[in-house]
């Protein structure tokens, strides 16, 4: 069964509620297995066919717990070209880190990509969460039509 990981950092608590809303889309999609995980060691993700990746933007830039982690994966030489990679986030004023991330997940990991990311300002509202489920779904059924 295809595998699904959503791994975020969340300070206020903002992205986590995004997190959460996403893996409940993502396990909407029968086939596919989703974990949801507020930490993951970068061998860990090798282990999935998608990763999404849930981060804040703070001053224009993503956490420094995902810039570690996708710093990690590097330095290990992990592969995870072809796996399929999102990411989303809620932000202030710039909303930059999802989209930072989508670079380095296509441009440095060969990985497909569901672009764009998904970005929300602030808090969440139901609106919002709906969109966040509207993502996890889109993924899940990316990964599980192979496309």
């Amino acid at each position: 069964m295809p595998r699904i990981l959503i791994v975020y950092y969340s300070l206020t608590g903002n992205t986590e509620k995004m997190a959460a809303a996403v893996a409940e889309g993502a396990k909407s999609v029968q086939g596919v297995n989703v974990a949801l995980q507020n930490q993951a060691s970068p061998e860990e993700l090798a282990t999935y066919d998608a990763i999404v990746i849930g981060t804040p933007t703070y001053h224009h830039d993503m956490s420094s717990d995902v810039k570690n982690l996708l710093e990690g994966i590097a330095v290990k030489n992990i592969v995870l070209k072809d796996k399929i990679g999102a990411a989303f986030g809620s932000y202030g004023w710039s909303g930059d880190a999802p989209r930072l991330v989508l670079e380095i997940m296509k441009n440095k990991f060969q990985m497909r990509t569901v672009e764009p990311g998904l970005t929300i300002m602030y808090e969440s509202d139901e609106k919002g969460l709906e969109k966040c489920r509207e993502f996890g779904r889109r993924v899940a059924e990316l990964l599980v039509s192979g496309n």
